[in-house]
């Protein structure tokens, strides 16, 4: 993607939410409340601090990250719909757990 973002903002694409409850209920598109979670497509160098220093950002491309349902700015880069934010916008990153405690 040719788009990178300045300071300490970050591009988001949310992933989809599902289209069926548990119980197997088919959920419209119209009922359906906008995923409050997402993947970092881009970020930018960071934030200067007090002395002038930039500040490197905790999230890097390509981590899942949980943001507030009202967070963030949406914009269309080439037809896909993303979210542009700070990186205080976001709540979390979602790490990935090993299958065996998955399991247990």
């Amino acid at each position: 993607m040719a788009f990178r973002p300045l300071h300490d903002r970050i591009l988001v694409r949310r992933v989809e939410s599902e289209e069926k409850t548990k119980g197997g209920i088919i959920i419209p598109d119209t009922a359906k409340e906008k995923p409050q979670e997402g993947k970092v497509i881009a970020v930018g160098p960071g934030a200067r601090n007090e002395q002038g220093q930039v500040q490197p950002l905790d999230v890097k491309a390509g981590d899942r990250i949980l943001f507030g349902k009202w967070s963030g700015t949406e914009i269309k880069i080439h037809g896909e719909d993303l979210l542009i934010m700070k990186e205080s916008d976001v709540m979390g990153i979602i790490e990935a757990q090993p299958a065996e405690q998955i399991a247990a």
